[in-house]
Order: C-alpha cells, then structure tokens, then sequence
C-alpha cells in the first residue's frame, strides 16, 4: 500500500526529513504543524487519523503491543549510536538506499547503523 505521507516527530531536526523529502515524499512535521508538545498518544491519534507513516527517535511509539502493525500506517524508529542530526540522517538514507518507503507501510521498523529489523503485521490463519 503506497503511503500518503511522512510525518517526523518533533525529537527529529527538519534536516533529517530532507532525504525522504528528496525521494518524492510529502513530508510533514509535528513542529511545522504546531503539535509539538502534545502527549503521544495525542499526537499518535492525529498522526494515523492523517494516515501517514511516522517517523521518530522515541522508543515508546515502536511498542508493538500498544501499536501493532497493521493497525496505523507505519513507523520508522531512528535508532543511532550517538543522538546528532548527521547521525540520525545518515541512518534515514541507508533505509532509503535498501527500501522503498512503501514497503513498510503498516510495520514497526527499527533502523540503527547495523541495519533494519521489521515487524510485520501477522497473517491470518
């Protein structure tokens, strides 16, 4: 299922929303859409009521037993080995190097220098 677009939370510097934005994704931010602030599971409930996949660097949006995949559009947990904007980017574009975005639609995935696990939705039966 093709994505309607890229959400990046507020922990993320707008410069790491460029590469996806570059890629030919509408890119929104919690920031830009004055969110900022909200509790997540505000912000989580605006996020997939938009429909757009989520991106973000807090561990507590990629718990699979509050947000199973399948259930919300997606989400891209950023997880590098030193918190800076150069790091944090450089792990989106080694996502977007190996996957199209629109592959993940519907999953947990967790992106760290090493690579990428993905948590898909289960399959009935």
């Amino acid at each position: 299922m093709a994505i309607r677009g890229v959400k990046f939370d507020e922990d993320l510097s707008p410069m790491v929303a460029e590469p996806v934005r570059k890629a030919g994704f509408t890119v929104a931010t919690v920031v830009d859409q004055g969110w900022s602030g909200l509790k997540d599971q505000e912000l989580w409930s605006r996020v997939v009521a938009e429909g757009f996949f989520f991106v973000t660097a807090d561990k507590g949006f990629a718990d699979i037993r509050s947000r199973p995949p399948g259930d919300h559009p997606g989400i891209l947990l950023l997880r590098p080995n030193r918190e800076s904007v150069v790091d944090l980017r450089a792990i989106v574009e080694a996502v977007l190097a190996k996957h199209d975005l629109n592959s993940l639609s519907g999953t947990i995935a967790v992106a760290t220098p090493r690579g990428i696990r993905i948590r898909r939705p289960r399959r009935p039966g």
